[in-house]
Parts: C-alpha cells; sequence; structure tokens
C-alpha cells in the first residue's frame, strides 16, 4: 500500500487536471462575487451592478456571458417593454455551493490567522 506521500506521477495528474478545469471556468477577481450574489436570488444587470462594488457594466457583461457559455447561469429575457433580463443560478451553478462555503470558512480563519500577528 502507498503512502501518500509517495504519490506516483498519474494520480497527481488525476488531482491537479480536475482543479485547474474549475479554475479556468472560475478564474479572474469577478465570477464567484457574481455566483455568490446569484446564489441569493435572481437579479437584473443593474441590481448586480450595484451589489458588486467596482465591476464595470462592461466587465459585468462579459462575466455572465463566460457563466452563461459554461452553464452556470441561466439568462432570461421577458417580454416587457422596455425589455427586462434577469439572471439566476442554474441547478449546476448550484452545486458551487459547498466549494464557495468552504472558501469563505478558510478565508475567515486565514483572516484571523495574518491579523493576529
Amino acid at each position: 500500500m502507498k503512502k501518500r506521500e509517495q504519490l506516483d506521477h498519474s494520480e497527481c495528474t488525476g488531482m491537479i487536471l480536475p482543479v485547474r478545469d474549475a479554475l479556468d471556468v472560475l478564474n479572474g477577481k469577478w465570477k464567484l462575487p457574481i455566483i455568490i450574489a446569484l446564489s441569493f436570488g435572481p437579479k437584473r444587470f443593474s441590481q448586480l451592478s450595484r451589489e458588486i462594488p467596482d465591476i464595470t457594466d462592461r466587465m459585468l457583461s462579459k462575466e455572465l456571458r463566460d457563466l452563461e457559455m459554461n452553464e452556470l447561469v441561466r439568462r432570461k429575457v421577458y417580454d416587457t417593454f422596455p425589455v427586462t433580463v434577469e439572471y439566476s443560478m442554474t441547478d449546476y451553478g448550484a452545486t458551487l455551493q459547498k466549494v464557495i462555503q468552504e472558501l469563505r470558512n478558510w478565508g475567515l480563519q486565514h483572516r484571523q490567522r495574518i491579523m493576529a500577528k
């Protein structure tokens, strides 16, 4: 039986590749804040823009398109005048909740550790 410290190359690659895939989808400084905002319910573009400090409308639009392309966010257009567009999490996007909660927990612990110095 192999010890944990002696993982062979294929096992290492088997861990790195899926993590890299996840980071490729969630890369950048805006995707996770958008996902977090939408986890609290559907929002219109202007609501998202207000809830996420310092994001430009152009960047928000780009990131929403990327998240929609990766099936994490749904864009719904209502037949109103003027046209109303609403963004929401997909069921697939909701599967990120555990990951986000663990990142939050780690971030809180890290902040406490660093601030204690």
